[in-house]
């Protein structure tokens, strides 16, 4: 099994914004956001045909021979499994364990993540003491942890939260950290002048201007939290996803194993957009992003 990505590239927390801040003779930069904002009916339209043109290439081939059903099986013998678990059932109780182990990785890591980036954000000593520690801990190949993590929980969920968490906490924290620091300090200042206290300054000021950066990190997470569950089932586990996917792996069943793959994918799609239209209802403040979408 491959090594799993480490997280984006840490930042040097002891930098100040005007060390890390692109030229302003480069234009307005562009908010990162989802691919599912406001898509043009062309752009849409491209997309499925793209989904169309591969899954029917797909079929065709394992059926003219040129792509090995053994191997790569076929979408219908993919799709008949898929609706032979959701008629009696057994995907069900899989499909909710590895949803609970990643919503619980998601929230865990966030919030750790969140509230991490922001005190170092604000705490530039401190960020400057715990720069090289946090550069290590980022470094660490995560997937050298699932064992120590069965170890010491178990093989219940919480051994694949606490995996999940190291893979959702420093996507988060390096956002939320970088997001808070690049905030306009004209802003800040004049948030003091009227007298506005850190935790005023806080909620009104540095949390709407970082809250692009922080979805742009949720959006990432979901799929890193996911991803946590699978891999923790996989190594050690009596349900799940990552379980299923494994049974049938042991057993040469190609099919189970593009059927796994296939669900966790239509839910991490799912979650996306659930992510993506929370994120529009909270940021219609901003009307340089509705234009970018426009």
């Amino acid at each position: 099994m491959s090594a799993l990505p480490t997280g984006p590239r840490a930042p040097e927390l002891s930098k100040t914004p005007a060390d890390t801040a692109p030229s302003r003779s480069a234009g307005p930069r562009r908010r990162r956001t989802g691919w599912t904002g406001r898509v043009r009916p062309a752009v849409l339209t491209a997309q499925l045909g793209l989904a169309v043109l591969l899954v029917a290439g797909w079929e065709v081939g394992s059926r003219t021979g040129v792509v090995d059903p053994f191997f790569f099986s076929s979408p219908t013998a993919v799709a008949g499994r898929i609706g032979q678990w959701l008629g009696s059932g057994e995907i069900a109780g899989h499909l909710l364990t590895t949803l609970l182990e990643a919503a619980l990785a998601l929230v865990i890591g966030g919030v750790l993540g969140l509230g991490i980036g922001f005190l170092l954000a604000r705490a530039r000593t401190l960020a400057a003491v715990l720069d090289p520690y946090i550069k290590v801990l980022n470094a660490l190949p995560r997937v050298v942890l699932a064992p120590i993590f069965l170890l010491w929980f178990g093989l219940g969920i919480w051994s694949k939260v606490a995996f999940g968490v190291t893979l959702v906490f420093f996507i988060v924290f390096f956002n939320t950290y970088q997001g808070v620091r690049e905030v306009d300090r004209v802003l800040v200042d004049n948030a003091r002048m009227l007298g506005a206290k850190e935790s005023q300054l806080i909620r009104h000021v540095l949390l709407p201007s970082a809250m692009s950066w922080i979805f742009s990190s949720l959006h990432t997470s979901v799929g890193f939290a996911i991803v946590g569950a699978v891999v923790g089932e996989y190594l050690g586990a009596s349900e799940g996803m990552g379980y299923l996917i494994a049974q049938a792996e042991g057993t040469f069943d190609t099919t189970g194993v593009f059927a796994g793959m296939v669900v966790l994918s239509v839910v991490v799609v799912a979650i996306d957009l659930l992510v993506n239209r929370v994120e529009r209802r909270l940021l219609r403040w901003q009307p340089a992003r509705e234009r970018t979408h426009g």
